[in-house]
């Protein structure tokens, strides 16, 4: 992979990435607090890795390619 295929694919990763990790610990933040570093980690993983992957980097994909057809 290329060097600027990568770039794009981490900030494509990290526009998925970053807000759900802020809704998440908006929203379980209290609630997971209560449990130890390790089972939090765990918990907030098992939300985050599936949703990221199956719907926070397509909705960017997606809106990217709806971004990119309107400047044409």
């Amino acid at each position: 992979m290329k060097t600027k295929a990568r770039l794009i694919a981490s900030l494509k990763i990290w526009l998925a990435i970053y807000p759900s990790i802020t809704l998440m610990l908006y929203l379980l933040g209290k609630p997971l607090s209560t449990l130890p570093l390790y089972q939090r980690t765990l918990c907030l993983t098992m939300v985050l890795v599936p949703w990221v992957v199956f719907v926070g980097i397509p909705l960017v994909d997606l809106f990217i390619r709806l971004v990119s057809r309107t400047r044409k």
